[in-house]
């Protein structure tokens, strides 16, 4: 303001003087007025420069350094509009970073106004819905989720609940099932939250028909042998009765020990620490006792048989071995031997069991057992790894399973970093792979060739 001053005095006193030097009293006279038009033009004209940068509101397009006044209110308007816009690029940051982190949820999100219409929805919920955010923005919701159910539900006032439509992708095969919930916020508009519970009813099922399971198998076999203790109890048996009770008796009993036996050791596989990776397991020893195990549950199946089993396994090249496999001896056992004994027992006498171990490009392993048994049906195989799961109840019952071999068999190669595959035909033979990754397996100490000899079961 001084500076304003400053300048008006002074163009006063030059236009003063200048007239008077002109014209002495009437030239100072004119002199002064025009000095006085001068700078109310000049002011005039800067504070156009300020009001027309005022209207752009570019940073880039400043007028230039001025001083007075006009210089001090464009120097503070100028910091106040680089902190505004700082201010403004940070909310957005903050903005894009909780997008991105709504965008990354498990949970499907949509925004939606106070009509209906879709403002904004994040991955999970086009994949649970089948949308596309840029194709529909701002649709309304009801023309694009048709399900009768949500459709009495979004009408409703109380969304205090959830309710439960199937998934876009969902097929008879594999059943997407979701939670679906609206929550009001703001002036009307509404949040909907869509979770896959899927799995949640899948193992809500598992458990119910675990337990139905474990109850069914313990059940019967007691059931049983209450019945043959009554027997032996109330009626006069000859010796040779008496014999074929007591002998039924034990294949209740060990049938049952069976059922429990599996039940302990997932127990103890699920609450057991990790295998270590610095004990390493011969490849050979584990094979070898796959063989003796594989040949005499052959023998006991096929004693009453015409034709036996033919069994194959690989054998090392001498003085090589087969290599190692890094973790605890008695889990791989066990579910390798799972996996042979399998296929023995759903193998027909006149059928062949053949184990294979092989080196893979990648440097992992794979040991696989391939049967030519009656194959398993493609709608059976996501869930024959579920305890107790049976293709064929009466089959099992046959042959000893408890239904519990394949379970073990997918928790110890959980344990190990491996995989279970299966490969099934209907009537041309079943393939079981275990697959071990690099980490887990090492080859002998020189290149080694297995060869294949068959042993008659």
């Amino acid at each position: 303001m001084v500076w304003r001053i400053v300048v008006f005095l002074w163009s006063q006193a030059l236009g003063l003087f200048l007239g008077w030097w002109y014209a002495d009293a009437w030239g100072a006279a004119i002199g002064g007025a025009l000095a006085g038009w001068c700078w109310f033009i000049g002011d005039l004209w800067r504070g156009a420069r300020v009001l027309r940068w005022f209207r752009t509101g570019d940073l880039e397009a400043f007028p230039g350094p001025m001083r007075g006044l006009w210089g001090e209110s464009i120097d503070r308007v100028r910091r106040l509009l680089r902190d505004l816009h700082l201010q403004i690029k940070e909310r957005d940051r903050r903005l894009e970073d909780v997008f991105a982190a709504l965008q990354v949820s498990p949970n499907g999100l949509v925004l939606l106004d106070a009509e209906g219409h879709i403002e904004w929805c994040n991955r999970t919920a086009c994949n649970h819905f089948g949308f596309d955010i840029e194709r529909d923005r701002m649709q309304l919701l009801g023309n694009l989720v048709r399900d009768p159910e949500f459709t009495v539900y979004y009408a409703q006032r109380d969304h205090t609940k959830d309710v439960l439509l199937q998934g876009r992708s969902s097929t008879p095969a594999r059943p997407v099932r979701l939670s679906v919930q609206l929550y009001t916020y703001g002036e009307g508009r509404k949040l909907m939250l869509s979770r896959d519970i899927t799995a949640l009813e899948q193992t809500d099922a598992m458990r119910s028909d675990f337990v139905a399971n474990v109850s069914h198998e313990i059940r019967t076999p007691l059931t049983v042998l209450s019945g043959f203790v009554e027997t032996l109890q109330t009626l006069r048996l000859s010796d040779e009765e008496r014999a074929r009770y007591l002998s039924l008796m034990a294949q209740q009993a060990t049938r049952m020990q069976s059922v429990v036996q599996g039940l302990l050791t997932l127990s103890r596989l699920e609450g057991s620490p990790l295998p270590s990776k610095s004990d390493w397991v011969p490849i050979q020893v584990l094979v070898q006792q796959c063989a003796d195990e594989g040949q005499a549950l052959s023998h006991l199946l096929t004693r009453n048989q015409p034709r036996h089993h033919t069994m194959v396994f690989p054998l090392p090249a001498p003085a090589q071995g087969m290599g190692e496999i890094a973790g605890a001896q008695t889990e791989l056992q066990s579910a390798l031997s799972n996996l042979v004994s399998n296929a023995v027992r759903y193998t027909p006498a006149s059928g062949s069991i053949e184990v294979d171990w092989r080196w893979l490009d990648d440097g992992g392993a794979v040991f696989s057992v391939r049967d030519t048994g009656p194959g398993i049906d493609p709608k059976h195989l996501p869930r024959l790894t579920e305890r107790f799961y049976r293709v064929d109840r009466s089959r099992s019952r046959e042959t000893g399973g408890t239904g519990l071999g394949l379970a073990i068999v997918k928790h110890v190669l959980q344990r190990h970093d491996a995989t279970l595959e299966i490969d099934s035909t209907p009537g041309r033979g079943s393939t079981f792979s275990a697959h071990f990754p690099a980490s887990r397996v090492r080859k002998p100490g020189t290149s080694t060739v297995l060869a294949q000899t068959p042993v008659a079961a």
